[in-house]
């Protein structure tokens, strides 16, 4: 295990993540405009790609890597310098292929969490992940569908909500669950 969360506080972090979010598009009608600039937003992209440089450096610094550890150091140099590449050639979209990197990044503490657990209801923290795995996979390698997809969702207040509410109640079922049975 890298992160020694538990089934708890992964469920938390969850719920309590998709709770905001639905509440924050379901409530805030202007919340879209802003979703809308989100795609070629460069200081968006230079943020998340900064968290996603931070806990990458994290991780390979200490993790186990057992035979694979002589790679360490030259991942470690290499790491800078790709930030670095990728920040000067790669400005189209570069805030979705970050948080398509984040969501990669998130998603392995939650499936950590609930590894080797019993519970049936564990199942919607790995649902949630498996999502956000299938989510940063795409935003990596085809940035453009999450501007379709904010396009597709934003097309009417009905079916914002709708979405935001359908994110809100997922959440609130983590939190239940949360707080209940892990």
């Amino acid at each position: 295990m890298i992160y020694h969360l538990s089934l708890h506080t992964a469920g938390i972090i969850a719920g309590v993540f998709l709770v905001l979010l639905g509440l924050i598009g379901f409530s805030e009608p202007d919340f879209v405009s802003i979703v809308k600039r989100f795609p070629r937003s460069y200081v968006a992209g230079v943020s998340l790609l900064t968290i996603c440089l931070l806990w990458t450096f994290w991780l390979l610094y200490t993790i186990p890597m057992g035979e694979f550890s002589a790679f360490r150091r030259p991942l470690l140099i290499a790491l800078p310098i790709g930030y670095v590449l990728v920040l000067r050639f790669v400005d189209e979209f570069l805030a979705v292929r970050a948080l398509g990197i984040l969501c990669l990044l998130a998603a392995e503490p939650l499936l950590d969490a609930a590894f080797l657990r019993y519970e049936t209801s564990r199942l919607l923290v790995n649902v949630f992940a498996y999502l956000l795995i299938l989510a940063g996979l795409f935003w990596v390698a085809i940035p453009y569908v999450l501007r379709d997809q904010i396009k597709w969702s934003a097309r009417s207040v009905l079916r914002w909500r709708c979405l935001h509410a359908i994110a809100f109640i997922y959440g609130g079922i983590i939190l239940t669950f949360a707080f209940t049975r892990y």
